[in-house]
């Protein structure tokens, strides 16, 4: 079987608001409870992505076109009825996601009981892996480094246990082999 390592953009993707939402990351979630592959995810990542939602997914476009049709009905660019469908289409957005960001938590607390995902603490090897990938001159964040350093100590507890299939679904431009961290 894969083990297929995943960390805090995929979190996003999963758990975003449903318009933001990345259907792969879904169909991933899908093949581990099916039992095709086994996610692994490092804790941090939960609340990583917490705040990564809260803070990129707030509805604030809608303040922009709410200016906008403000101008654009002053100066005759919009007829009312344009207007007020358009103020209906935005207080709809903003209602889905208002009540998808009030769901944020129970959403991230669900992947904890997902049967085909391995959400696994930092342990005591995994930070001190990260003392010493600091001085690597890998360029990562701090974050970075950690996960970086939880995901190699798990490959090789799993390797160690005969399970060599795996592989890291990553998105983060840092950690991917074409990045920076790589670069040296």
């Amino acid at each position: 079987m894969k083990h297929v390592f995943v960390e805090t953009n995929w979190v996003v993707d999963y758990c975003a608001p449903a318009h933001r939402r990345v259907p792969a990351a879904a169909k991933l979630l899908e093949a581990a409870n099916s039992g095709a592959i086994t996610l692994h995810l490092p804790s941090p990542c939960l609340s990583e992505a917490r705040s990564v939602i809260r803070r990129r997914f707030q509805p604030r476009e809608a303040d922009s076109l709410r200016e906008y049709l403000k101008w654009a009905k002053v100066n005759g660019h919009v007829d009312a009825g344009a207007e007020d469908a358009t103020r209906r289409v935005l207080q709809h957005f903003e209602h889905l996601v208002k009540r998808d960001l009030d769901n944020l938590e129970t959403k991230l607390d669900s992947l904890k009981s997902e049967k085909g995902l391995v959400v696994f603490p930092l342990s005591t090897e995994m930070l001190e892996r990260s003392v010493l990938l600091a001085t690597e001159r890998l360029e990562l964040k701090p974050f970075d480094n950690s996960i970086l350093a939880a995901v190699l100590v798990r490959a090789r507890e799993l390797g160690q246990e005969g399970r060599l299939d795996l592989a890291f679904c990553d998105l983060d431009g840092d950690l991917q082999p074409w990045g920076p961290a790589w670069q040296n």
